[in-house]
């Protein structure tokens, strides 16, 4: 089975966190989220991926050929315009064989959830199989939502208002698809904010062929600010799930560094310091002398600045 991954998209809501890459390059305790969404697919058997990308994206392709561990096949596409998941889906065509799946690069669903989802395609022979949550009433309205029939989707409406939602089942940016899907997107129209809308295809096709289900995730962790990309690096750093890694260039005295914790290459750290735990330090950092970091995340190249505390923050 191949996997589609979306990942041309600029990540404006992390801002100044995306001003020097993407967000599918944001990284996840040291690997880009793009690749810890690669990872749950790989580990569900799948080997070759098609991903979107923008054209000022060079760095994704640079870190798949020189740095990743996963032993995937990938065929890099250039979307040269944001104009919407159904046109960048449009764009992985060519490389399609059969059933695939599709994922956007910020959204991170279990390994278990993703292996129910292809079970349940299979299984049922359908034509689409959508992941699904249960949705707070705030978040109805930024979402797809679906109504739900004898255990098939009737209908998926984007982002409806509260009132006029069919359910409170939202659905993810994760999708088994087969290739009937394929034949919907030339019909798909811009939408009032100019994007060709994946969920008009969905909806051709539930109403044209059917067959049409849905698999509920309980969790699911996503990346959309610096809230987010703090509980992302908490989650990995406690689950126990990476390799620890403490490779500060220098550490000054009296400095004490309390796991869980992970500190890159090229990173110097001043006397008198308290550093975690549940902190994120990437690569080439300078921290001063009488510094407090606490629940944190502190990118590339920052510089932190002599007796500061940092607690519950995105540096950057």
């Amino acid at each position: 089975m191949q996997a589609v991954i979306l990942a041309a998209g600029k990540g404006s809501r992390l801002n100044p966190i995306t001003l020097n890459r993407t967000k599918a390059m944001v990284p996840i305790l040291g690997r880009p989220i793009v690749e810890r969404v690669m990872e749950t697919m790989v580990k569900n058997g799948i080997r070759e991926f098609i991903m979107i990308i923008s054209r000022e994206d060079g760095e994704v392709g640079r870190y798949f050929q020189e740095q990743t561990t996963l032993d995937v096949d990938i065929q890099f596409v250039v979307q040269k315009e944001r104009l919407g998941m159904a046109n960048a889906l449009c764009l992985a065509v060519p490389y399609l064989h059969d059933t695939f799946v599709l994922s956007a690069c910020d959204n991170l669903t279990p390994v278990e959830h993703i292996a129910e989802l292809i079970a349940t395609h299979q299984q049922q022979q359908a034509n689409a199989t959508l992941s699904l949550m249960k949705a707070e009433p705030a978040m109805i309205s930024r979402t797809g939502v679906v109504e739900i029939q004898n255990g098939q989707i009737t209908q998926i409406v984007e982002k409806p208002a509260l009132d006029e939602a069919p359910s409170d089942i939202a659905s993810l940016p994760l999708y088994v698809f087969s290739p009937k899907l394929l034949q919907y997107l030339a019909e798909v129209k811009p939408s009032l904010r100019g994007e060709y809308e994946l969920q008009d295809a969905i909806q051709m096709l539930i109403e044209r062929d059917g067959h049409v289900t849905g698999v509920i995730t309980q969790s699911r962790l996503q990346l959309t600010n610096a809230a987010d990309l703090l509980a992302l690096n908490r989650h990995y750093l406690t689950t126990g799930g990476d390799t620890p890694q403490l490779a500060p260039r220098s550490v000054g005295q009296h400095t004490h560094l309390i796991t869980p914790l992970r500190i890159e290459e090229n990173t110097t750290i001043g006397p008198g310091c308290v550093i975690g735990p549940r902190v994120y330090i990437e690569r080439n950092c300078k921290i001063g002398a009488d510094v407090l970091i606490k629940d944190a995340v502190i990118l590339r190249d920052s510089v932190v600045e002599d007796g500061r505390q940092i607690v519950g923050e995105v540096v950057s």
